[in-house]
């Protein structure tokens, strides 16, 4: 068995406004390629990350007095939430960042407009060396669901959070 197929992984996860959303934009998005650079809202690191999925709606075509088949056209492209599992956003000292916590309170409770945030997903394998890095559009929390708490563990990590989004995207590490 090859060696990079028994490496241990793990994810760093950022999330920054999206600059559509700054500049009231909405259900525009950016295909620049570029990781955001908005205003931050957290960064954290994860176990595991499900979700990195893309699939088209594909349209069938019934040309007339084509009988022999069909021709399939490229309809819209649909993106299943992220699902980041067991991790933590942490804010600078090493603190848990309460920023997510204020953001899904904030969608809740009727703020608008909704803050939107663009991420980053990296890849980690041993030596914190980078080797994938996603990029998603315009997230959205869509649920968050923490700790089991239990005095024994003392873990107060996020054990899971999904993030709605309007694209993705593989970018050069």
């Amino acid at each position: 068995m090859a060696d990079h197929l028994l490496r241990t992984f793990r994810f760093r996860v950022q999330l920054r406004r999206s600059a559509e959303a700054e500049a009231g934009a909405l259900g525009t998005k950016g295909n620049s390629g570029s990781a955001p650079g908005g205003e931050p809202l957290a960064d954290g690191a994860f176990q595991d990350c499900s979700g990195l999925e893309v699939s088209m709606d594909v349209q069938e075509y019934l040309e007339g007095g084509r009988n022999d088949g069909v021709i399939q056209r490229v309809g819209r492209a649909k993106y299943v939430p992220l699902v980041l599992k067991r991790g933590m956003f942490y804010a600078e000292g090493g603190q848990v960042n309460r920023d997510l916590w204020k953001w899904i309170q904030g969608v809740v409770s009727g703020q608008r407009p909704v803050p939107r945030y663009d991420g980053v997903v990296e890849v980690m394998s041993v030596g914190d060396n980078v080797v994938a890095t996603w990029v998603f559009d315009r997230g959205l929390p869509s649920q968050l669901r923490g700790p089991q708490l239990d005095a024994k563990s003392g873990e107060i990590a996020i054990e899971e959070l999904h993030i709605a989004h309007e694209g993705l995207r593989l970018v050069e590490s």
